[in-house]
């Protein structure tokens, strides 16, 4: 479908959008933001109308271009014109933030970075964002947005809000800074992550402590950070404590840690490894392990388990990710978040530590891409609202086709011969999220179902005027993966089951 309109005109990308019935029109917008030629852009610069299009279409256009993985100067300024000035649905304003981060950030990393005016225009529609927000929630994406741009100018901003901002706002800014790679992490960036940990300005939520914690362990940390957070454990939550402890200890048996060889030195010391430090009887847990490994690629699947002291489920992440030749590709990470429980639970909160709203959510990264987070509920009267009200029916988090390569070239051979060379891949996903609390059964149920589809085409041409040879491949893979949790905390210990599902994968 993108070669057939890379090379059609204006006027047939306009008429195919409008006379496509309404079910083709999701996929047609997405092939027209893949080609990214001059025609299609422009035909749906015509076709949207942000005032007036269902949200779930524009919400299609705004994810295909953040998942672009070559993207231009021109779809960044198309996304920016149609946020440009409009009265928008809220969610639809934070779908285009960290779409608008995600196109900064790639054209950066295609160093068109000082090239391009509109770079510049998306940095500071983000950071405008930022300055004029006025609820929570619109800091936090943009927040996010930063994030997704990865830009090293932006990390004083971020550490501002990571150090001073309220706990949400804390908790997205040090996510952000999670997500640049090592090289950025100076010692400013490790100085205020150390002042967030041992808490010396103020007391910190648990998440944004162990956030924290993971930036200076995951970034070639020095033995006395090492030394210092695991002798602070001794001071912490049983809970918490015993996470963090599992965290150090995955770093062991994980080949491609940066902190690998500090934490064997450190290891060596039986005043720090022995059974007062690490016999912590809590039940989170963290764990991380290959799922496939050529002599490329190594692909791991990781999960965190934070809990509260009483057994509630705090924090659930997991991970899918991607390694190869020293790069890390986030494929997928899914987090659900439980904030509040400890006063329905009947808990005490921590000397200091403000008691936040009851809330659930989740917040969900493909591809390195942060998606807008998704709320489950916000107050007490909103959970019973949907307890009574449940649908059953799992959130969509993402669904659509991306494309993630389009490449074309010609090979001049030695006997002076051209062959002309093309490879294009696309990505069909369809993922979803739901997550259910039972006030009355005491029972927590998350689950995360993921179904993919990958199709490559690849074809190598010679032609001359004597002979004409093709060479053609076409490869097609599909996969599906259900990760589920269910809690059960009415009795002690709280009874978990943890499954991981793959269904078979064709390959053809």
């Amino acid at each position: 479908f993108i070669q057939m309109l890379h090379s059609a005109k204006k006027r047939d990308v306009l008429q195919l959008l409008r006379r496509a019935p309404e079910e083709a029109r999701p996929f047609l917008v997405e092939a027209a933001v893949a080609t990214q030629s001059v025609a299609s852009l422009a035909a749906l610069s015509d076709f949207l109308d942000f005032s007036q299009e269902p949200k779930s279409l524009l919400e299609k256009f705004l994810y295909a271009a953040a998942f672009s993985p070559r993207p231009s100067g021109e779809l960044l300024q198309l996304v920016l014109d149609k946020l440009d000035g409009k009265q928008l649905a809220p969610e639809i304003w934070e779908t285009g933030i960290v779409a608008v981060g995600s196109l900064v950030g790639k054209l950066c990393q295609q160093k068109l970075c000082g090239l391009q005016q509109v770079v510049e225009r998306g940095v500071e529609t983000i950071l405008r964002g930022l300055r004029g927000a006025q609820q929570e929630p619109k800091v936090v994406v943009s927040l996010l947005a930063l994030g997704n741009a990865r830009l090293p100018e932006t990390i004083p901003t971020l550490l501002e809000h990571a150090e001073d901002g309220p706990t949400a706002v804390t908790t997205a800014a040090t996510s952000a800074l999670q997500r640049f790679p090592a090289p950025h992490i100076s010692s400013k960036v490790k100085q205020v992550m150390r002042r967030i940990f041992h808490q010396k300005r103020k007391s910190y939520d648990k998440t944004c402590r162990l956030a924290a914690a993971e930036i200076l362990l995951d970034n070639h940390p020095l033995p006395m950070d090492v030394i210092n957070i695991l002798l602070a454990t001794t001071e912490m939550d049983t809970e918490v404590a015993t996470f963090l402890l599992l965290k150090v200890q995955n770093s062991l048996r994980d080949h491609h840690h940066l902190a690998r060889k500090i934490m064997k030195d450190i290891m060596g010391d039986p005043r720090i490894n022995n059974y007062n430090f690490f016999s912590k009887g809590g039940i989170s847990s963290s764990f991380s392990g290959p799922l496939a490994v050529t002599q490329d690629l190594t692909s791991t699947f990781g999960l965190d388990l934070l809990f509260l002291e009483g057994g509630f489920l705090r924090k659930s992440v997991s991970d899918f990710s991607l390694l190869s030749h020293g790069q890390r590709l986030r494929a997928a990470q899914v987090t659900f978040e439980a904030q509040g429980m400890e006063s329905m639970m009947g808990e005490n909160l921590s000397e200091g530590e403000e008691e936040p709203e009851l809330t659930a959510g989740m917040a969900a990264t493909f591809f390195d891409v942060q998606l807008r987070p998704i709320v489950f509920f916000q107050g007490y009267t909103d959970l019973m609202a949907k307890v009574l009200l449940s649908s059953a029916e799992p959130t969509s988090v993402v669904r659509g086709n991306l494309l993630l390569m389009d490449h074309h070239q010609v090979i001049p051979l030695q006997s002076g011969l051209q062959v002309t060379v093309r490879l294009q891949g696309g990505l069909g996903l369809d993922i979803s999220a739901d997550m259910d609390v039972s006030i009355w059964e005491q029972e927590l149920k998350t689950s995360v179902n993921a179904r993919g589809s990958l199709a490559m085409d690849f074809q190598a041409e010679l032609d001359s005027p004597l002979l004409q040879a093709t060479l053609r491949s076409q490869t097609e893979v599909e996969t599906s993966i259900h990760f589920d949790t269910k809690l059960r905390f009415s009795s002690s210990p709280v009874l978990m089951c943890l499954q991981l599902r793959e269904e078979q994968v064709p390959y053809r």
